[in-house]
């Protein structure tokens, strides 16, 4: 997903795939260390959206959790200050 609050009324589809492409998809964000989290129930509805299209409404909260999940791992990775 991508959000740009400035300029999206939503966040939008960036990427998806299926079997092979999925799999390539997961081990870059592992190479890169983006964690991955696992919502088969969410894949599946996403998976119906197209590439650049804006989330619906009511996929809102869904999206806000991952949102949320995001915000959890990049506060828990972060260095304390000296």
């Amino acid at each position: 997903m991508t959000y740009k609050p400035d300029s999206d009324a939503a966040p939008k589809i960036a990427a998806k795939g299926k079997g092979v492409v999925a799999e390539k998809i997961i081990a870059i964000a592992k190479d890169h260390g983006i964690p991955i989290k696992d919502d088969p129930d969410l894949v599946a509805v996403l998976a119906t959206l197209d590439i650049d299209r804006e989330i619906p409404p009511e996929l809102y909260k869904a999206i806000a959790e991952i949102f949320a999940f995001i915000y959890r791992v990049n506060q828990s990775s972060k260095i304390p200050h000296r």
